[in-house]
């Protein structure tokens, strides 16, 4: 595991290989912007191109909240909002930076990431 896969809380050490590539993909829709749940699970649904039930999406986004990834606040009396947290931020970076080491072997593909980043 490289430093940058790792996000430090404490003496715990969290990686992106231990979240489901569902919750990463939570965590990468939130970057964008926060986001109610319904929106969160439209996104995840146009992605997937399939149904995402409402059983396994909140438990998903709980479990992302008490592990400090994502913040959760209160719109109205029936609808929250999720937030990328700073360490949620942290560590779809280091995710990228491992992703990125591994994919870039060549001037070519480098290429091709900045033509995706630009």
């Amino acid at each position: 595991m490289s430093e940058a896969q790792a996000v430090h809380q404490g003496t715990e050490q969290h990686t992106a290989s231990e979240l489901t590539a569902f919750q990463r993909n939570i965590l990468t829709i939130l970057a964008k912007e926060p986001l109610y749940g319904l929106a969160i699970k439209a996104e995840l649904e146009a992605y997937y191109n399939n149904e995402v039930n409402h059983g396994r999406l909140y438990p998903n986004l709980d479990e992302l909240v008490s592990e400090g990834f994502v913040e959760k606040s209160k719109l109205d009396k029936r609808t929250n909002q999720y937030e990328l947290t700073d360490k949620g931020y942290e560590l779809l970076l280091g995710e990228l930076n491992w992703q990125f080491s591994k994919l870039v072997t060549d001037e070519e593909r480098a290429g091709d990431l900045q033509t995706l980043i630009s």
